[in-house]
């Protein structure tokens, strides 16, 4: 099954000022990550190209990275999981940049098309969706919380009572 999910934000800041979380992505001073809800994304040598980890059961290593502006990771698991996805910011004007994550692959099992199209994409996009609030809250007084519907509820539950 082909795959591509695309979550952008546009938020009312400079690329600088985003460039300055996006640089903390998977380190001990974090704020682009959601780790407070969810599993932590780490990698093993920390973040450069060719680093190793992951979150939960997803794992995948670093095959590009430009300091502030992107990073690409290519998956390793789960199996049947076969492309690459990435985060990367844009300015979209000297006061306003966009942030986006990108999935492009293809579930090369029947497994795997089962595990993304009723767990790991539900998952996924609640997860993206409140690192993208969690960008914005940094910048804004006024703080957005996430709110999961019911399957999201549903598989966290189920996935807090297997760990």
């Amino acid at each position: 099954m082909r795959v591509i999910n695309i979550h952008k934000r546009k938020l009312q800041q400079s690329i600088d000022n985003v460039s300055l979380l996006f640089n903390r992505l998977a380190t001990d001073q974090d704020l682009i990550w959601p780790s407070e809800n969810w599993p932590a994304m780490r990698f093993k040598d920390g973040v450069k190209v060719g680093s190793k980890g992951g979150h939960g059961i997803i794992r995948y290593s670093i095959i590009a990275l430009e300091k502030g502006k992107s990073i690409t990771f290519k998956f390793s698991k789960p199996d049947g999981f076969i492309g690459n996805h990435t985060l990367y910011l844009k300015a979209v004007s000297e006061n306003e940049t966009e942030i986006t994550h990108e999935i492009k692959m293809h579930t090369a099992t029947l497994k795997a098309s089962v595990l993304w199209f009723f767990v790991i994409r539900w998952l996924h996009d609640a997860l993206l969706e409140e690192a993208f609030d969690k960008v914005e809250n940094y910048f804004m007084d006024v703080k957005k919380f996430p709110k999961y519907n019911i399957w999201v509820r549903f598989l966290r539950n189920k996935y807090k009572k297997k760990s």
